[in-house]
C-alpha cells in the first residue's frame, strides 16, 4: 500500500518539528515547507524580524527536515500574505476594528494556498503544529475540536477553515502538552526542543501597531481626534483611533480621577468612547462572515457557548439568525469587551461549530 504523502507547516518551532516527526514516525509520506512570507528582501531585515516567517525560522526548520531526513522546501506566498493579511489587518482598524491577522493567515495563507500548492504536488493532506484535533462527526462534517491541553487549545484561531480543508488537514500535535512535545523533541535530537514560543504579531514584531498602520496606509492614516463620553462630551484628545481598542483602560491619559475605559470607537467622526468599567461589559453581540464548520446551518435559536477573544474561557449564549450572513448572540450572563473585528467562535461538547466576525 503506498503511503500517504503529507506537507507539514514547518515554522522552525518546536510544535511544528514534532508534527513532522510523529507523522514521520506514523508512516507517512512528509514534506517539509515554510511559508516564504516576509515582504522585505534585505536579509538584515528578514532576521530581524524572525517570528515564523524571518530566515532564521528557514534555517531551524531545514535543519530539522535534515535530522528527520524529509524534503524540505520554501513556499513563496508572499502575495497571499500582502493582500490576505497585511492589507487586511490595515483596513480593519482603519474601520475602528480590531482584526485577528492569524485567523486570516490560518484560512486563507496557512490553508488556502498552501493547501492548494501541496495538493498541485501530490501531497495528500497538509500538517501543523497547532494544539488542535480534527474529527468527523456523526453528521458526516469536519471540525475543530479541542487539544488535550486546555492552555494551549488554538482551535479558535482556526474556526474559519472549511470543509474541504478540513478533509485534507492532520494536527498530530493536539493529542499532546506542550511539555510532552518538548520532551518528544528532546528525545528526537531535534535542536528546537526548547526554543521560545513566538508571541507577537510575525509582522509587527516591535508590537507597535499604529506605527504600522501608519506607515502602511499614508494619507489616510488616522489623525487625532476626541475622547468622548456616550452622549458626547468631549473629554480630551487622542492621538488617532488606531492606538485604541474596547475594553482599554491604559494608555490613555485622562485625568478622570479613577479608571476608565474604552467603550466604543467611531471611525466616521475619529471619537473614542470612554465610559465606566461597568460600560465594557455587554450580554448581545452581531456576527456577520458565518462560516459553518461542525453544523451545516441553523433554523431555530440554539445554545453554545461562546469564546469572543482568543484568551476568552467561553461563556453560554443563545444564537439565532436574524439575516442570511448575521447571527445574534445573547449571553446568559454579560461579557467584557465585545470587541468589532474580532471572532465569535462557537462551541458544543468541545467541537466548534462555527463562528463569524464580531461587527456590534
Amino acid at each position: 500500500m503506498e503511503k500517504k504523502k503529507v506537507v507539514v507547516g514547518m515554522s522552525g518551532g518546536v510544535d511544528s518539528s514534532v508534527a513532522a516527526y510523529l507523522l514521520k514516525e506514523q508512516g507517512y509520506d512528509v514534506i517539509g515547507a515554510t511559508m516564504q512570507i516576509w515582504q522585505d528582501e534585505d536579509r538584515d531585515v528578514q532576521e530581524e524580524n524572525g517570528g515564523c516567517c524571518g530566515l532564521s525560522a528557514v534555517d531551524d526548520a531545514r535543519r530539522v527536515a535534515q535530522i528527520l531526513d524529509i524534503p524540505y522546501y520554501v513556499m513563496n506566498f508572499k502575495e497571499e500574505f500582502k493582500c490576505r493579511v497585511m492589507d487586511y489587518f490595515v483596513e480593519e482598524y482603519l474601520a475602528g476594528r480590531t482584526p485577528n491577522p492569524c485567523i486570516a493567515c490560518n484560512r486563507y495563507v496557512k490553508w488556502e494556498a498552501m493547501l492548494k500548492r501541496s495538493l498541485e504536488i501530490g501531497a495528500d493532506y497538509i500538517a501543523t503544529g497547532h494544539y488542535a484535533r480534527i474529527a468527523r462527526l456523526p453528521n458526516g462534517r469536519y471540525a475543530v475540536r479541542n487539544s488535550v491541553t486546555a492552555r494551549k487549545d488554538q482551535t479558535y484561531a482556526l474556526y474559519n477553515l472549511t470543509q474541504e480543508q478540513l478533509a485534507h488537514t492532520l494536527m498530530p500535535v493536539g493529542e499532546y502538552t506542550k511539555e510532552e512535545i518538548r520532551e518528544i523533541a528532546g528525545k528526537a535530537g531535534l535542536p528546537v526542543a526548547h526554543k521560545p514560543d513566538s508571541q507577537e504579531i510575525c509582522f509587527i514584531p516591535d508590537h507597535d501597531y499604529a506605527a504600522y498602520i501608519e506607515k502602511a496606509a499614508g494619507g489616510r492614516a488616522p489623525k487625532e481626534g476626541n475622547f468622548v463620553t456616550e452622549d458626547g462630551e468631549v473629554l480630551g484628545r487622542h492621538r488617532g483611533i488606531t492606538h485604541y481598542t474596547v475594553g482599554q483602560r491604559k494608555g490613555l491619559n485622562l485625568a478622570m480621577g479613577h479608571p476608565v475605559f474604552v467603550t466604543q470607537i467611531r471611525p466616521e467622526t475619529d471619537e473614542v468612547v470612554i465610559g465606566e468599567a461597568g460600560d465594557v461589559f455587554g450580554d448581545v453581540l452581531l456576527c456577520d462572515h458565518i462560516n459553518y464548520m461542525g453544523m451545516e446551518d441553523f433554523s431555530q435559536p440554539r445554545e453554545v457557548l461562546a469564546k469572543i477573544r482568543y484568551a476568552h474561557a467561553g461563556e453560554r449564549c443563545v444564537i439565532e439568525r436574524v439575516a442570511e450572513d448575521m447571527i445574534k448572540c445573547t449571553f446568559r450572563k454579560p461579557v467584557r469587551a465585545i470587541t468589532p473585528g474580532q471572532a465569535v467562535v462557537f462551541y458544543e461538547d468541545g467541537y466548534v461549530l462555527g463562528g463569524g466576525s464580531i461587527r456590534a
